[in-house]
């Protein structure tokens, strides 16, 4: 039995974190529902707030936003349910080197509650990186992103705007029709077999504890081997879906947290040949196994020392996991709790570049006390993601069962 233990290190772009130091801003862009004013038809405009970092900006893996054929003016709005006090914006451009192009020139503008007004600010134009423009804070609730062509049709692939978090929406408010469900979502969460008011590891905890991040290990059950760029993909394809719950809660009732970085702090093997990096970015666990399977070091488990002391933990509470993604070769369908996520393995490689990996998200809906609907459906719905087989994404109806549940629970925290 061996193990190798060594520091973390935080991959960038994988970890959705705020460009500015200030600690009440955050980035309110996942918040904000995405328009323009022209979309390719095999584009997408919510990619510009998706919270998905791109590699580059001919970005061949995640969904882009364009306006090929269309040149000119073009725009892309966001827009808010309440309004929003922002000091700067990050955008990155789309540029594919042939239809879509850098702009010649950008610029910012508020609605004021009758027109748009033009933000002053320096606006630099670049590809491949991230570009800011920082100006005196405005209250609004829309930002609208104008963009010049010039020798082509223009493009974003995310847009990120960072606000006083502490002006962020708040309090209880789901459409008219979604009360009569979420209360009878709630009942029967109250009458189930765990007690939602007295079990203390659901993923609220285990983030609350961490002070708003969440820590995984990966048990990798398969013979395959994992380079080190699977296992980064497998990384930002887990803090992507993990992502997508968060946004969700960002700026709702008090959910103190405008993004919750993921950090994988470690793998676990059968055999360390099937690990093909020798670099220290990760605690790595060979041959320790329960249930059949490699398992993360007990001692660095919260699932195993729910007080949130890790006092055995060989590298210390920094290397401590919240949870487990359990990887198993051969394995269909999924199962989830506080402790983690099991899926197969090959489904999630397979799935990498997918912008909803459905079974994923389901799973990780679980880890926050979120039900299965296998013999029942509340009043008036027919198709959400926690009801298996009839959704692939997030619906509205998820969103607000998550925030239902933080709205009973929130005391517990302070909130």
């Amino acid at each position: 039995m061996r193990r190798l233990f060594a520091v973390v290190a935080l991959l960038a772009g994988f970890l959705l974190v705020p460009a500015s130091s200030d600690a009440a801003l955050g980035n309110v862009a996942p918040w904000a529902t995405a328009t323009a004013s022209y979309t390719s038809p095999w584009e997408s405009v919510a990619a510009i707030n998706d919270g998905i970092d791109p590699p580059r900006s001919n970005d061949l893996r995640n969904r882009r936003w364009g306006t090929w054929p269309q040149a000119g003016e073009q725009w892309a709005l966001l827009t808010w349910p309440s309004a929003q006090t922002i000091s700067s914006a990050q955008v990155y451009f789309f540029d594919d080197g042939g239809g879509v192009r850098e702009p010649v020139s950008w610029r910012l503008q508020s609605w004021d509650g009758a027109a748009y007004a033009d933000i002053p600010a320096a606006y630099p134009v670049a590809v491949d990186g991230y570009v800011t423009a920082s100006f005196p804070a405005v209250t609004t609730t829309r930002l609208r992103i104008v963009l010049e062509s010039g020798r082509a049709a223009v493009g974003l692939l995310e847009v990120k705007a960072f606000a006083d978090t502490a002006a962020a929406p708040s309090g209880w408010n789901p459409p008219a029709a979604l009360v009569t469900p979420l209360d009878e979502v709630w009942r029967h969460t109250e009458s189930g077999d765990r007690d939602p008011y007295g079990f203390r590891n659901f993923g609220w905890d285990q983030i609350m504890a961490n002070g708003g991040s969440i820590n995984y290990c990966v048990r990798w059950d398969s013979p395959a081997p994992v380079s080190a760029e699977l296992r980064d993909r497998v990384h930002a394809a887990l803090a992507r879906s993990f992502g997508k719950w968060m946004n969700v809660m960002a700026g709702h009732d008090g959910w103190p947290y405008a993004e919750v970085p993921v950090k994988v702090v470690g793998w676990a093997v059968r055999d360390r040949a099937t690990l093909q990096w020798d670099d220290d970015s990760v605690d790595v666990y060979v041959g320790d196994m329960r249930e059949n399977a490699p398992q993360c070091a007990e001692p660095c488990g919260r699932f195993f020392n729910q007080s949130g002391a890790y006092p055995g933990c060989p590298g210390g509470a920094s290397h401590h996991y919240d949870m487990s993604l359990w990887l198993t070769a051969g394995m269909d369908g999924g199962a989830g709790g506080d402790w983690g996520q099991r899926i197969g393995s090959e489904y999630l490689v397979d799935n990498l570049g997918s912008d909803d990996i459905h079974i994923l998200l389901h799973e990780i809906g679980h880890g926050f006390g979120l039900d299965d609907f296998y013999d029942w459906t509340p009043t008036g719905q027919c198709c959400f993601l926690m009801k298996a087989g009839t959704a692939t994404s997030i619906t509205e109806f998820d969103a607000w069962m998550l925030r239902d549940l933080w709205r009973h629970l929130k005391s517990r925290y302070g909130y």
